[in-house]
């Protein structure tokens, strides 16, 4: 895939708009978006094909001056630059409450750099009827396989990201690609409905078409499993979690109480805590668009600043958090290139990208063997936290009982794991030395600001809270 041709034929005006707004401001930023996404669905009786909601187009300017930020948005930037710059000034306001109260006296840092950025895809030799057809033929195999399943579902999302950002003193510009495979099932036996799903990722069509029929026997042994689970007797156990559930606790423990723009406004009770023992001597948990390869992955944030890769606990001290420019600004820190808007049409804030402990030293077979009696739990289901207060909650499709150091065919299903962070954290006493990432789906910022984030790391074994 290439770069978007209409981006690049607007470096002129993005270049000129800078030039007309310095007159006007201390500092101006210019991101432009092109963002094109793609659902393609089938089922049982229908199939899909359309534009998902990551799709987006158009330039935001970020301007800064008297100590206070400003965000204009518009759909393009041709034409008269000077009337516009004019109209930009004319519309912006400092709300009531703010006047005369400076929000930073920080300069923003504006280093000189020009730089193109490209991840080789193979999005191109591909069109929406050969992803039509990948989808087909693994719904056919599902629906075939057992007379119990009622509905398979074949999901394909494909995403391609073009972004040019430009300043006085950087322009960058950056293209990527990313593919999410799932398989689902709703499958029946007696009296019980159940769901299941697999999934595969990965910035290649073909990697993720071709993966995707091969999860079917997986999925569909899962759902034999889980329709005959049942509730799980609530109480404290000796808990192993797979990689996507660890994800999911490093996700609602310490991702969204490090967003540092919650440090600003006193919302995240980790402000008070850097420097300090919050987990296990044996926990290290990083962030960072450049920490991974996955969805989440990127080479600039939408601040202009390089992707980071950011260690948040070292050892069990929690010793950084993330950060947007207008956050590290106010705060007097460095920013960790966090910055992300659900569109052009959003503002910045502070997000994670890709969250997750650092592998281990311990085999998961061992783990599981030093268990006489608890569960291993399986797939981020969802998960809610209370930064301020730091509790936490991550829910998991299902879990397999541990007994006398043996995993077994016991399933419960669904599994809530609840505590007070710290508690929780201190409590890991085992960590696997394999690891995964995840990223399914998109993250919210309270009830909105959805952006795409990936979660993971290794096994955890921790005492918890099961219900």
């Amino acid at each position: 895939m290439s770069f978007s041709k209409f981006l690049d034929s607007r470096r002129g005006d993005c270049v000129a708009l800078v030039r007309e707004l310095k007159k006007r401001f201390d500092y101006v930023s210019v991101l432009g978006s092109d963002v094109k996404a793609l659902n393609v669905r089938v089922n049982k009786k229908t199939s899909a094909i359309s534009d998902a909601t990551d799709a987006d187009c158009g330039f935001v300017i970020k301007l800064w001056r008297g100590g206070a930020f400003f965000e204009y948005s518009l759909d393009d930037i041709a034409g008269d630059k000077e009337e516009l710059a004019l109209r930009i000034e004319s519309e912006l306001r400092v709300p009531e409450k703010y006047e005369g109260r400076e929000i930073s006296s920080r300069p923003l840092c504006d280093e000189p750099l020009e730089k193109s950025f490209r991840r080789l895809s193979d999005f191109d030799k591909y069109d929406e009827k050969d992803i039509l057809r990948a989808c087909e033929k693994a719904r056919d195999l599902l629906l075939a396989a057992d007379e119990n399943v009622v509905n398979a579902m074949a999901l394909v999302r494909t995403l391609e990201v073009s972004k040019l950002f430009v300043s006085e003193n950087r322009t960058l510009d950056q293209n990527y690609t990313w593919v999410n495979g799932i398989l689902v099932v709703n499958y029946r036996e007696g009296d019980r409905l159940i769901g299941a799903r697999e999934g595969v990722a990965s910035h290649n069509l073909a990697y993720a078409l071709s993966s995707l029929p091969l999860l079917a026997d997986k999925l569909i042994d899962k759902a034999r499993h889980l329709v005959k689970a049942t509730p799980i007797e609530p109480g404290v156990y000796d808990v192993i979690t797979d990689p996507s559930v660890t994800g999911l606790l490093a996700h609602e423990a310490f991702g969204h109480g490090v967003e540092m723009d919650m440090f600003v406004k006193d919302r995240a009770q980790a402000k008070n805590f850097i420097g300090k023992q919050v987990a296990s001597p044996i926990c290290n948990m990083r962030d960072g668009a450049g920490a991974a390869l996955s969805v989440a992955s990127y080479y600039f944030d939408d601040d202009g600043v390089l992707a980071h890769d950011t260690q948040i606990i070292k050892d069990g001290v929690l010793v950084a958090g993330i950060s947007d420019i207008g956050s590290a600004s106010q705060l007097g820190t460095e920013p960790t290139g966090n910055g992300r808007r659900e569109s052009h049409k959003r503002k910045a804030y502070t997000r994670m990208t890709n969250t997750f402990f650092e592998r281990g030293e311990d085999k998961l077979s061992d783990m599981i063997a030093s268990i006489k009696h608890g569960y291993m739990i399986f797939e981020t289901n969802n998960g809610m936290e209370d930064p301020k207060n730091w509790q936490v909650q991550c829910v998991a499709e299902y879990g397999r009982e541990i007994v006398d150091g043996k995993l077994t065919d016991n399933y419960v299903a669904p599994v809530v794991m609840s505590g007070y962070v710290p508690d929780v954290l201190k409590s890991i006493s085992m960590i696997s030395d394999d690891f995964s990432l995840e990223g399914a789906g998109s993250c919210g910022k309270g009830h909105k600001e959805w952006v795409r984030v990936s979660d993971g790391g290794p096994a955890l074994k921790l005492k918890v809270r099961l219900g």
